[in-house]
This record gives C-alpha cells, structure tokens and sequence, in this order.
C-alpha cells in the first residue's frame, strides 16, 4: 500500500512539474514576443522621429517627449521637462527662418528594450540649408536615447544625449 502511494505521488510530481515548465515555457515565448513587437513598434518610433526631424516640425518633434524628459547637450544646463525642450527647439529654429533640412541620416544602433523602457544610441548626420548666401550646416553627432512607453502606448524620449561626431 505504501509503495503505491509513493508511486502515485511521484507521479503527480512528474505531472505537475511537466505542467509547470510547459507554463514558463509558454511565458518565456510571450516575453519573446512581447520585445519583438515592441522592438518593431521601436523602429516604427525611429522613423517618426527621422520624418518630423526631416521637415523641421518642432510640433511633431516635441509629441515624442515625455513630459518629465531631460535633454543633456554639450555646453549647456540640463533641459528639464518637455517645456523647457520645446523653448530650446523653438529658439533655435526661430534664428534660421527659411532654411530647410535637405539631408539627415540617422543610423540607430544597440536598440534594447526591456518591457516599457529601450535604449539606443545613434550617429546621424543633417546637412541644413540657408535661404541665401549664407553657409550650409553640414553636422555629425551622436545620440543617446532612453525611451518608455507611456500610458497611452506611444513611445516617448525621457533622456536624450548629444553630442558631436566626426566625419567619417
């Protein structure tokens, strides 16, 4: 009778630990495929952010942050929150009045993404052209990006860092 109870318990041991990894099998593949979903929604992202920065749409450019975001550019104060960002864009582009975006590559690199939160870090490179005589920006940088999915399920920038590149 013992034996038949040790047999019997073993057996629903072998069942229930089958059952057990048969369900974190399953959620590792859930996990798999929630971060390639949200990976393609990271290049969906990605394109957005290279086509509001193509037409120079600070409205567009500025949907893409976070509220509380933080924006770290060489030589200056921190930008704190998406109001203080949207004045610092506004400024810039108020001195160019006429001038046009007629080239910008943005090469995005090491995408990460970890639930709501990815990571990325990109080289770009804008040439922006003046209305009349005066020169031609012709820049490098590269751009660090930490993004969360927001509530509303868009994604968006909490901390950006830019910095100057090199001409390859």
């Amino acid at each position: 009778m013992l034996a038949r109870r040790v047999v019997f318990l073993f057996a629903v041991m072998i069942c229930a630990g089958g059952i057990i990894l048969a369900i974190g099998a399953k959620g590792e593949k859930n996990v798999a495929a929630d971060d390639a979903a949200r990976r393609k929604e990271i290049d969906a992202f990605n394109q957005k952010f290279i086509n509001a920065h193509w037409k120079m749409d600070n409205a567009a450019v500025m949907e893409m942050w976070a509220d509380d975001g933080v924006s770290l550019l060489p030589a200056t104060a921190p930008m704190i929150g998406k109001k203080a960002i949207a004045k610092f864009v506004d400024d810039v582009t108020a001195k160019m009045p006429g001038y046009h975006m007629e080239k910008i590559d943005v090469d995005f690199q090491g995408i990460e993404v970890s639930g709501d939160w990815a990571s990325e870090w990109a080289f770009e490179h804008q040439i922006v052209r003046a209305p009349d005589d005066r020169p031609t920006f012709d820049g490098y940088g590269k751009l660090l990006l930490v993004l969360h999915r927001e509530a509303d399920g868009n994604w968006r920038i909490k901390r950006e860092m830019w910095n100057q590149g090199l001409k390859p």
